[in-house]
């Protein structure tokens, strides 16, 4: 399941002791009454040092917006949003903010649209706006000039309308001239599916039905087009909502729990060779996770129940920063909004090959943060002055109902703010004013200018420009966009002034050829894309690409690499080799090298086993993927060919490169649309193979091969399944071996051999042995195996638990199962993963999914009664630097903080600090009340009748180890364990608070609720 453009995917409540949140500021606004006052809202913000932040439009002139553009006038145009979550009667407006007295601050509103259902983004084109309205794209026009659109024209339909956070939106111009659309697959509504059950048709321009058509709705992709050429394309990635482009025009897209990912190969690229089989084609670019820790400032913040506390759920509005008005390392920075989080991040993003690195700017907090739960940035917009312009949405509640609970529904506060909105300016302490809402000329400017302005530091002033100078497309322009392009000292000059003379129609070939040498590695990397959309009318292009094979910057061979897939000729087939071999342990490089067509994938292989090197991993993949192709595309001699290169080998490249053949070939027959008999020989061959290769590797391609091609001979297979099973009961093979030989019983009926893998669930069995017992049992059609489970639970360590909780899943009745032994108190609810337990609560039987809800918020629930107790501890203002001396007297025994002021035998807290406090309280008062999963308490039983408690620390295929309090760790031999299961109790001591006063609680609270990482109070 995924989650929205602004939305959280809120676990039920993952309690490891303690948990956290903000200071509180007494000074700061009253924020236990609801919505704070537009004017009072700048003092519940905070920006880092060296900038400032100021409000410049709000209601009653703006209420829920999503997007805005400011045009070439100055005039900001802003889109709202009111419908959401469920209100599609019309209410999207589409407002012109204007600043009649120069002040910089909006103080007029004027509708230029109504009546849209769910407008969700907007972009300046031609002399109107494109807007995106799912399931439209529209073109609105003021043709009289009185503030108000009289032209709307449906440009594309067919997009889906259904869960409101996964449509349509945020349309950008790009650098070569088409518009992207962020998009990304149907999420459909349980609960509203009358509402939003559109999944869309294909894609069209409807005035020219005829023309290019994409797949129902785009395959679930982003999309470019140029609707005054009637193109459109399916791009290769998907983004949720709000995506961007870096200066030398690489996308970058975002989720709620990615905050971003680069789109490395464009689907124009991946689908011209129909060999190639399905690929990514996104990198994420995170180094702090996918899902990275938030640090907000929020006080008193209001979480549903799907809330996954402190971590990013609902990043939206993805902004690169292209201006040079803030300093290093803004510069080459991406921005994000979190709104459940109340904040925006930021990330600066570092070269690293072929795609980037997104760093964390602060280590321990956030680029911008409110103390209001009902602040809401949704998206981002860097305007003419260099300044960074935060559209908050400002709603009570933020997430679609289909993740609430009936009673937060029943609240009735949904749209509460609905009549609210605000739009911040943050610039640099000593930064530009904003001037342009005084009005700007650059509309009305001539050629010259806007030529001028394609070198402008700031990428607002660039990209206006070159969509003036390309929607006006006059020839008198050509001569000063050409001198621009070869002799601009601005690289941004040049690399505009090209895009610009293509829009135009008007890029001649040799200015081509002189920018594929040009000093600049971006300007180069785009020559080459330009180059390849002339290469037919000037094939001596081909030889100024080929002079780059040798290119000092992996981001140009790459894009030559790509480039070159789309030349037939023997030379190009010559040069893309040389680039694949001199980058071949870069992933992309293979992709993009399968990607070329024609490609014989025959000959390369060939040419991949004379050259293989054991020691680099990235030759094994390569042979891996095409052995793949050979199998899904060609006949049977051919795929005989392989099997024999890889069973019995020839050449040493053939001897290294065995399993990695074996499998790829396994990958190939699984993708081919057309079945491929296997002669018996050949299944006899890999029989052998199986079961008597001493390479892992080698056995484990073998049974992958013939679970894609199956054993046609009855006899064959029914000798081979009986001789698994008694290899898998063999105590004295490798566990490797025995858990593959488990796993080929899948070739056979596992039921039959139910009781057997049942019983090797043991504790002295090796793990790789019971993950593969339990693989295998979940494909056996019944609730016995789920029963066993129950019953042996207690016994089963967190690496088999997690397997086991999977086999629940295969099914609604195995569901049932688990959510009783949850509510019976049989399996921890914790036990479940966050993933594991969204999707239980949002089961399609209505009796489980009420059941489910009531087991995972249970905690929550408790927490809120245990904390009552002791509310005098949560009404005080603790001090954290007396909490700091609370926390090492009481707490450093058994945690840390970072790493750091403590023994790491239970969880580190640092990771607590967005907690609320009773839920910190309350799990201080009461640690059994959710036991964070690895650290609840285990009881084993040796052989010679000696018993040990602790927290397993480490499991291996031959030992366990145990760590006692006091970090006191012991070795225990597998085979000298009669019994082993877990107490379902906390290793933390109760009766902690028989030690520590209520004043001493509050300030503990106040210790772990800091966003400190590693800093200790006070520094």
């Amino acid at each position: 399941m995924k989650l929205h453009l602004f939305e959280p995917h809120t676990y039920y409540f993952i309690a490891i002791l303690l948990l956290a949140g903000v200071r509180c500021n007494p000074k700061k606004p009253d924020l236990s009454r609801g919505a704070i006052a537009a004017e009072a809202a700048l003092a519940t913000m905070e920006v880092p040092e060296g900038f400032k932040i100021e409000m410049i439009a709000s209601e009653p002139l703006v209420t829920s917006p999503v997007d805005m553009e400011i045009d070439e006038y100055g005039r900001m145009f802003v889109v709202e949003m009111h419908g959401y979550p469920l209100d599609k009667s019309g209410s999207g407006n589409i407002v012109m903010l204007s600043d009649t007295n120069g002040d910089g601050i909006m103080d007029k509103r004027t509708l230029f649209k109504e009546g849209l259902i769910l407008p969700t983004g907007i972009l300046r084109w031609k002399k109107g706006f494109i807007i995106t309205d799912s399931p439209n794209i529209y073109y609105l026009e003021d043709s009289d000039g009185d503030g108000k659109a009289d032209i709307m024209d449906t440009v594309l339909t067919g997009f889906a309308l259904t869960n409101p956070q996964h449509n349509l939106n945020n349309p950008v111009y790009g650098l070569d001239n088409w518009v992207y659309a962020a998009h990304e697959g149907v999420v459909k509504s349980r609960d509203y599916a009358e509402e939003f059950g559109d999944e869309g048709t294909e894609i069209y321009y409807p005035s020219k039905p005829h023309a290019v058509r994409l797949p129902q709705n785009a395959s679930g992709r982003s999309v470019r087009f140029q609707p005054d050429k009637y193109l459109l394309e399916e791009m290769s990635s998907r983004c949720q909502f709000g995506h961007t482009f870096d200066q030398w025009g690489h996308w970058f897209g975002c989720n709620n729990s990615n905050q971003g990912y680069q789109e490395i190969i464009a689907q124009r690229y991946l689908t011209r060779n129909p060999q190639l089989p399905p690929t990514e084609a996104s990198h994420n670019m995170s180094d702090h996770l996918n899902a990275p820790e938030v640090f907000p400032t929020t006080i008193n913040p209001d979480r549903q129940i799907f809330t996954d506390v402190g971590t990013m759920t609902s990043g939206s509005g993805l902004t690169a920063y292209l201006a040079e008005d803030f300093p290093e390392p803004y510069r080459n920075a991406t921005f994000i909004a979190e709104p459940v989080s109340n904040l925006v991040h930021v990330d600066a993003l570092r070269d690293s090959g072929v795609s980037y690195v997104a760093s964390r700017v602060f280590p321990n907090k956030e680029f911008l943060t409110s103390t209001d739960a009902w602040s809401r940035p949704v998206n981002m917009y860097v305007g003419p002055d260099g300044a960074l312009y935060v559209l908050d949405y400002y709603r009570r509640v933020i997430e679609s109902p289909e993740w609430m609970s009936e009673e937060a529904i029943r609240a009735g506060n949904l749209y509460d703010g609905i009549d609210k909105g605000r739009i911040y300016r943050i610039s640099a302490t000593n930064g530009k004013k904003a001037d342009w809402t005084k009005g700007l000329q650059l509309g009305d400017a001539d050629g010259t200018t806007l030529i001028r302005e394609l070198a402008n530091p700031n990428n607002w002033w660039r990209m206006h420009a070159q969509r003036l100078l390309v929607d006006r497309a006059d020839t008198n322009d050509i001569p000063g966009l050409e001198e621009t392009a070869a002799e601009s000292p601005s690289a941004m000059g040049r690399l505009h002034a090209l895009w610009t003379l293509e829009g135009m129609g008007a890029l001649k070939p040799a200015l081509v050829s002189r920018a594929l040498k040009d000093s600049i590695s971006g300007i180069r990397e785009n020559a080459v894309k330009l180059a390849g959309l002339h290469l037919k009318e000037d094939p001596a292009l081909g030889s100024a690409l080929m002079a780059l094979q040798n290119d000092k910057d992996i981001k140009v061979r790459f894009q030559l690499l790509l480039t070159l897939g789309s030349v037939n000729s023997a030379l190009a087939s010559e040069v893309r080799n040389r680039l694949l071999f001199g980058d071949m342990d870069n992933k992309w490089f293979q992709v993009a090298a399968l990607s070329a067509f024609p490609l014989d994938a025959d000959a390369l292989l060939d040419l991949m086993l004379g050259k293989y090197k054991a020691e680099l991993p990235a030759y094994g993949s390569m042979v891996q993927r095409l052995a793949g192709m050979i199998a899904a595309t060609a006949d049977e001699p051919a795929v005989h060919r392989r099997i024999q290169n890889a069973i019995l080998p020839r050449s040493a490249g053939e001897r290294q490169s065995q399993a990695a053949m074996l499998k790829g070939l396994a990958e190939g027959l699984r993708n081919r649309k057309n079945k491929l008999s296997i002669n018996q020989a050949d299944q006899q061959l890999l029989l052998t193979t199986f079961f008597d290769s001493p390479s892992d590797g080698l056995r484990k391609s073998a049974l992958q091969f013939l679970q894609a091609s199956k054993i046609t001979d009855e006899t064959l297979r029914s000798s081979a399944i009986t001789r698994a099973a008694s290899v898998a009961q063999d105590t004295t093979l490798p566990d490797l071996k025995r858990a593959d030989a488990i796993d080929f019983l899948t070739l056979g009926n596992p039921a039959r051999y139910q009781s057997m893998l049942q019983g090797l669930l043991t504790p002295r069995e090796q793990p790789a042995v019971k993950l593969a017992a339990l693989r295998v049992l979940n494909l056996v059609p019944s609730t016995e195996v789920s029963e066993y489970i129950v019953e042996h639970w207690s016994g089963l360590t967190k690496e088999i638990r997690d397997a086991a909780i999977r086999v629940f899943m295969s099914d609604t009745a195995r569901m049932r199962i688990l959510i009783t032994a949850m509510e019976q108190d049989k399996i921890p609810a914790n036990s479940a993963s966050f993933w594991t337990s969204i999707a239980l609560m949002q089961v399609a039987d209505d009796q489980l999914r009420d059941r489910a809800r009531k087991v995972f918020t249970k905690n929550a629930e408790e927490a809120k009664k245990i904390a009552l107790a002791y509310r005098e501890a949560l009404d005080k203002v603790g001090d954290p630097e007396k909490g700091r001396t609370v926390y090492l007297q009481n707490c450093a025994l058994c945690h840390q903080m970072k790493g750091k002021d403590g023994v790491a035998f239970g969880p580190d807290l640092s990771t607590i600090h967005n907690w609320k406090k009773e839920d910190i309280l309350a799990n201080i008062l009461d640690p059994n009340l959710s036991i964070m999963a690895g650290y609840d308490l285990w009881e084993i039983k040796l052989t010679n009748g000696e018993t040990v408690q602790g927290i397993i620390a480490q499991e291996t295929g031959s030992a366990i180890t145990i760590k006692n309090a006091g970090n006191v760790e012991r070795i225990i031999n597998r085979q000298n364990i009669r019994s082993l299961h877990s107490l379902n109790i906390s290793a933390m001591t109760v009766g902690l608070e028989r030690n520590i006063t209520r004043e001493q609680m509050a300030d503990l609270i106040a210790f772990l609720k800091q966003n400190q990482k590693g800093k200790k109070s006070g520094e």
